[in-house]
């Protein structure tokens, strides 16, 4: 997880479970779409549970896509209410299969066309009413509502409501070593600050930010400076961020104090969650089991939708 990441979406999540009742997937099929190695996949699960958990996000709203298989029985039913064509136009589709083309079996799965079919699933198997989301995942959500409107069309009943996106004021966050370019872990590693990374590592990296590049017009802040100030209003410090603001107005900025105050902003909240990340590791054999349990209780509400659904599509029912 990096600090994109973490302000970008984590912090909102953490905060929407004040207003609403939410439901958070470690989503274990999805990650099966592109190579992986079978311990590392597991391993990487238990990984993700314990992040989100150091972050703030509560263990009963969390649940393991594995350990609720409602999602892969909605996925086949929806695939029937889906058309090839839907699938082969979404565009990462074609991003990811020409990236896994390029490996040197060349292999793509019939599971990374598919994987829009399980994300929709993922989504009505608990009748959500709004998902957060980014600009880049509204092509997903468009399809989740189709399948939707066309479920309740075949059915004849308007079982499915059509869950709207859920948009939240979140900052933009650049690398530090090229403020052009979004922050990820793709592009390499300066161009992300880990969360769980130690003091040091993050200080030397906000120390070496890119700060003016020579292409900035007259009068206006360098992308390179106004992503350390969005790092600094994003970690909470608004008094740093409001003095620091003033003295860039008055041609008195020094980046050397600006740099300081986003480490130290970075540095605090990290140090925060690796504390809460290493009680949660001491204890990780009981937290396996909260978790487990807490899939176990989010499944009750994908099975009803499940018993729903073959009532209504003419399929048989078992009970649990």
């Amino acid at each position: 997880m990096h600090f994109g990441n973490y302000f970008g979406a984590v912090t909102n999540w953490v905060e929407l479970q004040n207003s609403y009742d939410c439901v958070y997937g470690i989503v274990d099929y999805h990650a099966m779409t592109m190579p992986f190695k079978p311990a590392k996949l597991r391993e990487n699960t238990w990984e993700l549970v314990f992040n989100l958990l150091a972050t703030g996000i509560e263990a009963k709203n969390i649940f393991i896509q594995s350990l609720v298989p409602e999602h892969a029985e909605l996925c086949w039913i929806f695939n029937c209410f889906t058309s090839y064509g839907q699938l082969s136009r979404m565009t990462q589709f074609k991003d990811k299969s020409n990236q896994a083309g390029e490996d040197a079996d060349g292999f793509i799965s019939a599971g990374l066309l598919d994987y829009p079919v399980l994300q929709a699933a993922d989504i009505l198997v608990y009748r959500a009413d709004y998902v957060p989301v980014g600009k880049d995942q509204e092509q997903h959500l468009e399809l989740t509502r189709n399948i939707a409107t066309r479920f309740n069309l075949v059915v004849g009943k308007e079982y499915f409501t059509l869950p709207e996106p859920l948009y939240t004021e979140v900052p933009k966050v650049m690398s530090t070593a090229d403020p052009s370019r979004k922050m990820s872990k793709s592009a390499g590693a300066k161009h992300y600050i880990n969360v769980f990374a130690d003091e040091q590592t993050i200080r030397k990296q906000i120390k070496s930010a890119v700060t003016d590049t020579g292409e900035t017009k007259a009068g206006e802040m360098s992308a390179g400076v106004s992503n350390l100030f969005e790092l600094l209003k994003a970690s909470g410090k608004k008094e740093a961020w409001e003095s620091l603001m003033d003295d860039y107005r008055n041609n008195a900025l020094k980046y050397v104090d600006l740099k300081e105050a986003v480490a130290e902003g970075l540095v605090e909240i990290s140090t925060q969650i690796r504390n809460n990340k290493a009680a949660i590791v001491a204890d990780k054999k009981q937290v396996k089991e909260i978790i487990k349990a807490s899939s176990a209780d989010i499944r009750k509400k994908a099975h009803q939708t499940i018993t729903d659904v073959k009532e209504l599509t003419g399929l048989l029912n078992v009970k649990l």
